[in-house]
């Protein structure tokens, strides 16, 4: 049975510094889709960051990330055509203590990737490092670039969180060595619906939000049905379905 949609817990801070926050991945198809839904379906997912794939790459692309942004209430901390398509956004509620932008090795023929990354602060004391991915279609070469984003995390303060499109299932190589570091959120406390993709025929789930020991999640999964996310909302957004996750930062 799918749980309630109303039990994942709203961001706060707590007295002892510690914090919850939500976090939102999702595949954007680079803005081609019904920007007014996407929007519709970040705002109501209420994210304090979100790790976006496919962001704009091109033409003033900067110019739709700011706008995407703007219509979401939230700011561009770092990535987009920089990336190669991570992005990461976020909530005013976060401070931005850095941030950089990763290129990984060119494979001739295919589409260069890369990791768009951040160190972010909740209140005085919470803090985590966020990595946004966007894995390749070759899955020799998923294998290399989730042993290069295993490497990036191991240079990250902990806490991190990692979170993208994976491009695979989970018993995919690749998803399973990034499985042996990090625990898969929707494994860990499903909550809401599992499948990503395809947003109109959801059958297999190919995004995810990965999370080390310092992490505890709370729930993640496809908000499907919280309010504001309708199913004609999400099949206009984009190609895939978001991942939402709830997230307590010791």
């Amino acid at each position: 049975m799918t749980p309630p949609l109303a039990d994942l817990p709203a961001s706060r801070t707590d007295a002892d510094g510690s914090a919850v926050i939500r976090l939102l991945s999702y595949n954007i198809r680079s803005l081609r889709d019904d920007e007014g839904a996407l929007a519709q379906v970040i705002r109501a997912c209420a994210p304090d960051v979100v790790c976006v794939q496919e962001a704009p790459r091109f033409f003033r692309w900067r110019k739709h990330a700011s706008r995407l942004a703007r219509r979401t209430g939230l700011v561009h901390v770092t990535g987009g055509a920089t990336a190669c398509g991570p992005m990461i956004l976020s909530s005013l509620r976060a401070t931005v203590e850095s941030a950089e932008d990763v290129l990984l090795p060119r494979t001739p023929g295919l589409h260069r990737r890369g990791l768009a990354t951040a160190v972010l602060r909740f209140g005085e004391r919470a803090r985590l490092s966020v990595v946004s991915c966007h894995l390749s279609l070759a899955a020799w070469e998923r294998a290399q670039q989730a042993a290069a984003l295993l490497d990036r995390v191991a240079a990250m303060p902990g806490p991190v969180v990692v979170a993208g499109d994976l491009n695979e299932r989970p018993d995919g190589a690749a998803f399973r060595q990034l499985g042996e570091r990090l625990r898969d959120g929707w494994v860990a406390r499903p909550w809401g619906e599992e499948y990503t993709s395809t947003a109109a025929r959801p059958h297999q789930r190919i995004d995810a939000v990965l999370a080390d020991a310092d992490v505890e999640v709370l729930g993640c999964g496809v908000p499907a049905g919280l309010p504001g996310v309708t199913p004609q909302a999400l099949r206009a957004a984009s190609d895939h379905r978001p991942v939402l996750a709830a997230l307590r930062l010791r």
